[in-house]
């Protein structure tokens, strides 16, 4: 099978092309032939080895988390799925979206795929969605809260600012000035240029006092601060990137990442399905093009998801 490699840690320009043995499901596996993957900021972090200590590479790796496409085998002990099923996946570290064949774990984090959604936007699902739902499980803000939210444009925040809406909060969307129209269609009440002058001065000017949290998606370690000074004395600042315990006036901090529990992927694809949750794809590429599409995907700003189809 063809296959985006690379070879050893090292830029993304150096992952190349190659032909790979087509895997074979073993037992609670499945064999999909993909039809479509996305792009995560993981995936750079998982080439260039930035943090081998903590999750490392087994090479010659694959990258790609995000995975749509049908099942073509079924390991031993496979029970949910059968060929022909069409299938969404977080894939996790194994990795291996950007191949014509991914193995996947028969597991929560697969679901089928529903038939009004595209491979596309099956494979700009399950690693944006499952994080924000994540996310907003460890912010804790009671109804009629509010949070701000930075990198709110981004294939995670592009969810977080839907889900967080439903969940009845006060959205305060982290972005720049030429998204606040992409924003507002997704749900925030309020859109903030962090390019514009202090965020945290700007959120505390829309919420005299400071909001009940803050979700980071674009800063990490010491960095994060800046943005928990939005939070009201007692406020929670919640990132997926790692950081300091708590901050100043009580703030506290929880820590998250990706997590499918047992139907939530069946329920956000549904959603979506439905029409009620929103998949945003900036750019779509072949998978000819898969290398230039992590290239342009770390280079450039994302709003919502890039895919690759093959």
């Amino acid at each position: 099978m063809k296959a985006l490699v690379a070879r050893s840690y090292g830029p993304l320009e150096e992952l190349e092309f190659t032909d790979l043995p087509t895997p074979v499901p073993g037992p609670g596996q499945l064999l999909v032939r993909m039809e479509a993957a996305s792009i995560n900021a993981v995936d750079k972090v998982l080439v260039t080895g930035s943090m081998r200590e903590a999750i490392p590479a087994t090479h010659p790796f694959v990258p790609g988390v995000d995975i749509s496409g049908t099942v073509e085998a079924v390991g031993e002990g496979s029970t949910r799925f059968v060929v022909g099923d069409p299938v969404i996946a977080w894939n996790s570290i194994p990795s291996g979206a950007l191949a014509e064949y991914a193995l996947i774990s028969d597991a929560p984090s697969a679901a089928r795929r529903p038939a009004a959604l595209t491979p596309a936007q099956g494979a700009a699902l399950p690693t944006g969605a499952l994080t924000a739902a994540a996310l907003l499980d460890i912010t804790r803000v009671p109804l009629h809260g509010s949070v701000l939210i930075v990198g709110a444009s981004g294939g995670v925040g592009s969810f977080t600012v839907q889900l967080a809406k439903r969940a009845g909060l006060t959205v305060l969307a982290g972005g720049r000035d030429s998204d606040s129209d992409f924003l507002h269609r997704l749900g925030a009440d309020h859109t903030l240029d962090y390019r514009a002058g202090d965020l945290a001065q700007a959120a505390h000017r829309l919420v005299p006092g400071g909001v009940d949290a803050v979700i980071d998606l674009a800063h990490a370690g010491p960095a994060l601060a800046t943005t928990a000074a939005a939070a009201k004395p007692g406020g929670r600042l919640v990132s997926p990137l790692g950081g300091p315990a708590a901050f100043d006036r009580e703030v506290s901090a929880a820590y998250g990442g990706t997590r499918a529990p047992e139907g939530r992927l069946e329920a956000l694809a549904a959603q979506a399905a439905r029409g009620t949750l929103r998949i945003e794809i900036d750019s779509d590429y072949s998978f000819g093009q898969a290398r230039q599409a992590l290239l342009d995907y770390a280079a450039n700003h994302i709003r919502g998801k890039v895919t690759v189809t093959f």
